[in-house]
């Protein structure tokens, strides 16, 4: 017979039992012990089980050391059919145990280790194949609780639990279910505080997990220590295709570190970067990365810092790149030098379809010559370009007929013509 510590250790995840070491030492009951007293014997059978589900499971291992062999045999096998059980495949006495996929039994177990109380929700829906807690408040408890279930369960194949302020020891909890769980393909773990403690042990479940696709981390403060373990994590795996790290305080070393790792990454389809402090040799590194990566497809970049270094260094990637369809380098401290040399690389790209680069200094100049690079690109597979809130003179106009009699899908937004605006305010007056 299997020691419940022994089968704790199976069943819970590592880091759940981790802070809970002293408590064992101690004498306190442990899930996986009362799991054990439960599954081994239960003097009162089946019936007297769905009675009094909150039975003293202490109790009732006293009870077990006080009787013999053969009852304690037949005591099993009543106990196997019970719908109780939930134990994974576990043989007992030549008996494998039949269990709920969905886990409840197990997580309401949990929850009363952990000293939380049950997501009603979660117990609702464990049978979805899309799960959606946002907003709860779990806490790093309760997402340990949260995660013991979803080891096992078969189910849900898109986990969202943005929001629930799980901090780092949540986030290795959830971390440490996916090195296991085979079944979940999207999850989304953004706005949870997950620090750079959650993102190292997000980055080691991604060097294990082969089933999941998409995956966001926006908005959990991760910084350049994150990204130390993130690049060589996206270099080992291949599966994920969509990655969100939006919102975190990404600087120049991460945009290094991300930049190496994209360069020799083979799985990845898109990644959002937007609203971190990448920039300097950072940005320039980034974008020699992407200029190396042969399976992106989409790539935001908004709200950084790239400037006129990181831009001609993204020019010189459009030149390079053969697969990258969106680009969204708006809200970068672009100056009009900075456009010229991205035109340089939309002459020869042959596959960008979308361009944003709004929101930049680059002024009537920099859109002119960016605009002037596609009329001079018979090959070019532009489709939009968004200039937003950057005013063009009429000679920019002019040049965007000309070119949509080239390429008559191409749509251009910019923020307006200059004096327009005086000279509506002249009718104005006039009036």
């Amino acid at each position: 017979m299997l020691h419940g510590k022994k089968l704790a250790k199976q069943v819970l995840l590592p880091s759940v039992l981790e802070d809970d070491d002293a408590e064992t030492e101690s004498g306190k009951p442990q899930l996986g012990e009362q799991r054990m007293s439960q599954t081994e014997v239960d003097m009162r059978g089946p019936k007297d089980q769905h009675s009094s589900p909150d039975r003293n499971v202490l109790d009732e291992g006293t009870r077990q050391g006080e009787e013999g062999g053969e009852e304690e045999e037949l005591e099993v096998e009543d106990s196997l059919s019970s719908e109780d059980d939930y134990d994974t495949d576990l043989e007992l006495q030549g008996k494998k145990e039949a269990y709920d996929p969905t886990g409840q039994t197990c997580y309401v177990k949990a929850c009363k280790m952990f000293q939380v109380v049950p997501v009603s929700y979660f117990l609702k829906h464990m049978q979805n194949s899309e799960l959606a807690l946002m907003h709860r408040g779990l806490g790093p408890q309760g997402t340990k609780a949260l995660a013991v279930p979803l080891v096992t369960n078969t189910s849900i194949l898109q986990l969202n639990l943005r929001d629930n302020w799980m901090e780092g020891m949540g986030g290795a909890a959830i971390a440490e279910m996916l090195k296991e769980n085979c079944y979940i393909t999207e999850v989304d773990l953004s706005n949870n505080n997950l620090e750079d403690y959650g993102a190292t042990a997000i980055a080691g479940m991604l060097k294990e997990n082969s089933t999941l696709v998409s995956l966001s981390l926006s908005g959990n403060h991760f910084t350049d220590r994150s990204a130390e373990h993130l690049g060589p994590a996206l270099i080992t795996n291949t599966k994920l295709q969509h990655l969100n790290l939006s919102y975190n305080a990404l600087g120049e070393r991460a945009g290094e570190h991300l930049g190496v790792a994209l360069s020799e990454n083979t799985g990845l389809r898109s990644i959002n970067l937007a609203w971190n402090c990448i920039r300097g040799r950072g940005a320039a590194m980034l974008a020699n990365g992407l200029g190396e990566n042969v399976f992106l497809r989409a790539v935001d970049l908004s709200y950084n810092g790239f400037g006129k270094d990181g831009a001609g260094a993204l020019g010189q990637a459009l030149k390079e790149n053969n697969v990258l369809e969106e680009l969204n380098i708006s809200n970068n401290r672009i100056p009009p030098e900075g456009a010229i040399h991205l035109a340089m690389g939309l002459r020869v790209n042959k596959t960008i379809k979308s361009l944003n680069i709004g929101r930049n200094p680059i002024l009537n100049a920099g859109c002119y010559g960016i605009l002037k690079s596609i009329r001079d690109n018979p090959d070019s597979a532009l489709e939009a370009v968004d200039f937003s809130d950057i005013t063009v003179s009429q000679d920019f106009e002019d040049l965007y007929t000309a070119v949509k009699e080239i390429f008559p899908a191409l749509r251009v937004n910019h923020g307006g013509r200059i004096g327009t605006f005086s000279k509506a305010k002249a009718c104005k007056v006039l009036l």
